[in-house]
């Protein structure tokens, strides 16, 4: 990867590589591989070589790419931590992974300091701000960035030898899987893992130098990682640092990206808020509107269904794209989009469909830490809708006897960190055995039902996934934010459901509710019956087992990081059942 990022710096030099949405700062690959290299000449001179651990706690900002690539230069292994981690989450993956150095900003430092009171292995704090009028930094050396370039300015240190005496099997990077239960674990993936997941990504999906991208998931997480800063420093690609991805929104129609990724749940927002402008149209516009979005719709599901689309629907829709489809489309920042990726949990056909109705060719895709974040990939010729796609090319697919996943390629990681026990458990002859249980249909296409340990069994035998219920009910309704499914053993299902934080007071404001509060809201009958309207009409679509008899609205919000949620937004399912044990009991009491 080292080798790959020195190459595209030199065959587009000239081109952006990294920048700020207002061009505060904006780095060509050229100008960005000098910085690079300083700051991998000043790491060294810090004491960090092949094998060591650099640490970053970091938003996305450019300066986290300058300093990711020089760990690489280096043959360092390097490790993004969770801005939403407590100090005693801190401590833990900064002892297992062994850090010599972390590198954070201002905002971060007294929680990183707080952290490394019983931390010996970190040896220096890099401030990528200015390190004046900072107090006390304890035990640990303490520069900034332009300090660390300087230092590395005044030696002789080449770089270049050290690129070349890489190793294939030199460990990349560390990514600790947020665990719903336990400590997380830390996935080593090494160079080799890394070239080849690229490979099996571009090979499918050319992309070319110039291709706009944003840089906003969590730099903990492997889909960041992998879309947002492997990708691009072999490929070429524009990143636009988005510091605070509540301002996604914002940043989408500004950058117009080529390629975009986000998590269900940003993917039900926008057909929300795409949805409610199609309302607030006079009564004519709106009407005609309604009807190009049903005829698209239509389209769409003959085209996947495998029916012949009649010649007059298919000019109907034409005419309606351009007339109607493609200015929204540009508003909301998809006007350039060739490709559009949604993954990291289930997402309701009909969200999918609309996308593609408005001629956004959203597809879904799988992957884990432990496969560098590639598995299956919807062809953008032959995208299945309800499905994740067919396995990547240089990645065997199969499975097990109760339809667990397993999967087989390159890509897959070297193993867990300090974890031999783990490893050995989890890849099997060099099969992984991935957790999730999917079906393969005849063409190929991978179906995932849910992860093996999170399946519900009710009292009379129905086994259900409670990730596919639960994605209904947030696709029913723009005010359910999150929802947990309970049933396990039980008579039937009920549902903690939780406000949505940005589109529940605004719903409430225009129906006259007092206050933003989501506490105050949950508490509203009125909120709880437009809820209801929403469970009823997910249940619709349900089967009667799966169908959610009663709910309870959760006062507040569920945090990243926090007792419900993983970082990555997943459901920590034990303890939101040990949470709210008495609220569940009182759901299966009367």
């Amino acid at each position: 990867m080292a080798q790959a990022f020195r190459r595209t710096a030199l065959d587009c030099s000239s081109r952006v590589a990294v920048r700020t949405l207002g061009d505060e700062i904006s780095w060509t690959w050229g100008e960005l591989r000098e910085r690079v290299d300083d700051t991998a000449a000043g790491l060294h001179s810090l004491g960090i070589g092949r094998g060591d651990c650099v640490a970053l706690m970091l938003t996305n900002r450019p300066e986290f790419y300058q300093c990711d690539l020089a760990a690489m230069m280096l043959g360092a292994t390097t490790l993004s931590v969770y801005q939403t981690y407590a100090p005693d989450q801190i401590a833990y993956v900064l002892a297992d992974s062994a850090a010599r150095v972390v590198i954070t900003e201002r905002r971060f430092l007294n929680t990183v300091l707080t952290a490394l009171a019983d931390m010996p292995s970190v040896e220096h704090v890099v401030l990528v701000d200015d390190v004046d009028n900072v107090d006390n930094v304890g035990d640990v050396g303490q520069v900034d960035l332009d300090q660390l370039r300087e230092l590395g300015r005044a030696t002789s240190f080449d770089v270049e030898a050290a690129v070349a005496a890489l190793a294939a099997d030199t460990v990349l990077t560390l990514i600790y899987t947020s665990g719903t239960t336990g400590q997380p674990k830390g996935v080593e993936l090494t160079h080799a893992n890394m070239v080849a997941a690229v490979a099996t990504i571009t090979g499918r999906h050319p992309l070319s130098a110039g291709s706009r991208v944003i840089s906003w998931l969590p730099t903990a997480h492997i889909a960041e990682r992998l879309a947002h800063l492997y990708l691009p420093i072999s490929h070429g690609l524009e990143v636009t640092c988005c510091p605070d991805p509540r301002q996604i929104g914002e940043y989408l129609p500004a950058v117009q990206p080529t390629w975009f990724f986000a998590v269900p749940r940003v993917w039900e927002k926008l057909k929300s808020g795409l949805e409610a402008a199609l309302a607030a149209l006079p009564e004519r516009e709106g009407e005609l509107a309604r009807a190009a979005l049903a005829a698209s719709t239509e389209k769409v599901r003959l085209e996947q269904a495998g029916q012949p689309v009649p010649e007059q629907l298919a000019a109907d829709v034409a005419r309606a794209d351009a007339a109607i489809f493609a200015g929204p489309r540009r508003r909301i920042g998809f006007g350039e989009l060739a490709q559009a990726h949604v993954g990291a949990a289930p997402v309701a056909v009909e969200v999918l469909e609309f996308f593609h109705a408005i001629g956004v060719p959203l597809a879904e895709v799988w992957g884990m830490s432990e496969t560098c974040g590639v598995g299956t990939f919807n062809p953008p010729e032959r995208i299945r809708i309800g499905t994740v796609g067919l396995p990547e090319t240089g990645m065997e697919l199969r499975l097990a006897d109760d339809g667990e996943i397993l999967v087989r390629g390159e890509a897959v990681m070297r193993g867990y960190r300090n974890n031999p026990s783990q490893t050995a458990e989890t890849v099997v002859d060099g099969w992984l055995h991935t957790g999730d249980i999917g079906t393969i249909d005849g063409d190929g296409y991978v179906r995932i039902v849910d992860r093996k340990k999170e399946l519900i069994i009710n009292m009379a035998g129905k086994n259900m996934s409670p990730a596919f219920i639960e994605a209904r009910l947030k696709a029913a309704s723009p005010l359910i934010g999150q929802a947990c499914c309970i049933g396990d053993g039980r008579p039937y299902n009920t549902a903690l459901i939780v406000l949505d934080a940005d589109l529940a007071p605004v719903w409430a404001a225009n129906q006259g509710i007092a206050g933003s509060d989501l506490a105050t809201l949950a508490a509203d009958e009125r909120v709880r019956k437009q809820v209801q309207l929403g469970v009823d009409a997910a249940n619709s679509q349900l089967s009667r087992p799966e169908r959610i008899k009663k709910f309870y609205l959760v006062p507040g919000d569920w945090q990243p990081a926090g007792d419900e949620l993983t970082p990555t937004m997943k459901l920590r399912r034990r303890p939101i059942e040990a949470k709210y044990r008495a609220e569940i009991e009182a759901m299966y009491s009367h």
